[in-house]
């Protein structure tokens, strides 16, 4: 274990991705006094206003890299599909957390299954496909065929019901290496959000219970609506991931349960979109963490104040309220213990994250019937 020195504020931070992600730790830093310099090719990117500075740039972008290098005293992400070569090249000069070696593992679904198996934690039947002759030897149907790079919120995947399927949907993706997963009997599905330190100090946020509608997470329940012995469980795997790895920073580690069970279905080495809720519900929220890891600062305290729901807003509502209108926020502004977050993000799109709304409230059952009404309000409507 490695107990860094402390970086402290006024320092100019890094930040790889101008997303949503970026945004929050943007004003994460900016509470405690940090300064950040984002490096993202889009101009109009959610983070660049909020930042000091704003590198217009792609991520391999030599000079940008120079200038990070020379101006910053640590890097982190909030995109995984960030090239790992990029942080590995700033971390010969400063500080970067996670590492590019845990960033590389969460790029490649191979990889990933792999470390998750090899490192002898639970996850369910899989089969690397890296050829046709791969897919013809199969037996693991039906199945989920997943590219192994470059795919998240639902995006390069295809269930497939027997080989005839796996072999035309394989084609579809480009015929580039993918994963076949079992499809597994769901109960639920699950997610923990936690921080570690160099030093090798964790804490976890109260684990959630996950929603997805078309691959995108639709709704996120803390704490789950599980057995206690079964969310310290998730807690305890994620944390012996996270030692595995070696990881610092801010990690999400998806779950699914089936039959009672616990498998690992991926990682993300980031601040994750089922961890918005922490936001409002824990004095230092997941963006923080991520700040204090990378800083080597104390860890806050992951406890809630209070149960939370958190609900997506993609831009379908946006395009339900017509050319160049906005869904009406009048309910949710008005409705206690109700938070509202917009991205800033110019052009809605359908299935696009464009912000996230949160209701707290004493009780867990409460804050779930009052969410899911805003929700609807809101005119979100189930398939």
């Amino acid at each position: 274990m490695t107990r860094l020195a402390p970086i402290l504020p006024p320092a100019m931070l890094g930040m790889l991705g101008g997303g949503q992600l970026g945004r929050y730790f943007v004003i994460a830093a900016r509470k405690l006094g940090y300064r950040v310099t984002v490096l993202d090719p889009d101009p109009d990117s959610p983070a660049a206003c909020m930042a000091d500075r704003h590198l217009i740039a792609e991520f391999e972008d030599p000079k940008a890299l120079a200038e990070i290098a020379a101006t910053c005293a640590a890097v982190s992400t909030e995109f995984e599909n960030v090239p790992a070569s990029c942080l590995a090249q700033l971390a010969s000069s400063l500080r970067v957390a996670p590492s590019a070696e845990c960033v590389a593992i969460a790029q490649d679904r191979i990889r990933e299954k792999g470390f998750f198996k090899d490192s002898g934690l639970p996850v369910g039947a899989f089969r690397t496909i890296v050829s046709r002759q791969d897919l013809e030897a199969a037996s693991e149907f039906p199945g989920i065929l997943k590219r192994a790079r470059f795919g998240y919120d639902g995006k390069g995947q295809v269930r497939v019901a027997d080989r005839t399927e796996a072999l035309a949907a394989w084609e579809a993706l480009g015929s580039v290496p993918c994963v076949l997963e079992v499809l597994v009997p769901l109960d639920l599905e699950l997610s923990v959000v936690l921080a570690r330190g160099a030093d090798g100090e964790v804490r976890a946020f109260p684990v959630a219970e996950n929603r997805h509608t078309n691959g995108i997470l639709d709704v996120s329940i803390a704490p789950a609506r599980v057995p206690e012995a079964l969310a310290a469980e998730a807690v305890q795997i994620a944390a012996t991931l996270a030692e595995r790895l070696g990881y610092v920073g801010t990690l999400g580690v998806e779950f699914f349960v089936s039959g009672g069970r616990l498998l690992l279905n991926e990682m993300a080495p980031r601040p994750h979109n089922s961890g918005h809720y922490t936001i409002d519900a824990c004095p230092g929220d997941q963006f923080e963490q991520q700040l204090r890891a990378l800083c080597g600062l104390p860890l806050a305290d992951g406890r809630a104040m209070a149960p939370a729901v958190m609900v997506n807003l993609l831009g379908d509502i946006w395009e339900k309220a017509g050319p160049g209108g906005a869904p009406d926020w009048t309910r949710v502004l008005a409705t206690p213990g109700a938070r509202l977050h917009l991205y800033g993000k110019n052009e809605p799109r359908i299935g696009r994250k464009m912000g996230h709304f949160t209701v707290l409230d004493a009780s867990r059952d409460a804050a779930v019937d009052r969410a899911f009404a805003l929700r609807a309000a809101l005119g979100v409507v189930d398939d």
